[in-house]
């Protein structure tokens, strides 16, 4: 699983040939979560620790698109 970026206290990253909808997991020391990257919804986990990680992933959502293509490709 490709870190797509790291923060002090969490990192974000997206799995290889994961399910849909698109989404990135959110990890840290005490906590995880699954967000949709198209709308921002927490699928599951808490992301209440993670401020910095959710504002940065809604200012990079172009990114994590394309990376979720890049890693997803089947065929």
């Amino acid at each position: 699983m490709p870190t797509i970026r790291r923060f002090a206290n969490c990192k974000i990253a997206i799995y290889a040939d994961g399910h849909i909808p698109p989404h990135f997991h959110i990890e840290g020391r005490s906590f995880r979560a699954i967000v949709e990257i198209e709308t921002m919804t927490v699928r599951a986990g808490d992301v209440r620790k993670a401020a910095e990680a959710m504002e940065w992933a809604a200012s990079n959502l172009t990114l994590l698109r394309a990376e979720w293509v890049r890693l997803n490709q089947r065929g």
